[in-house]
């Protein structure tokens, strides 16, 4: 994960501020600046703390589709 600002920093400023959080996270896919993401915290050891939070995030976001088939998928 690159330090420093990103295509979409200034997005993740005004929903980080918006929220009044400490921290905030956001994912855009085929946004006008292509896709990305950006991560700003006031806490710098979320930072070490980001990769077991998204892999509990997608085991939740797995969790929630389990027995839903798409297509011809099975």
């Amino acid at each position: 994960m690159p330090l420093g600002p990103g295509v979409y920093d200034d997005l993740c400023t005004k929903v980080r501020k918006a929220a009044k959080a400490n921290t905030a996270i956001i994912i855009i896919g085929e946004g006008h600046k292509g896709s990305g993401f950006s991560v700003q915290s006031v806490d710098f050891y979320v930072n070490f703390k980001l990769p077991s939070l998204l892999r509990d995030i997608a085991d939740e976001i797995e969790k929630s589709f389990q027995g839903i088939r798409i297509g011809n998928n099975e």
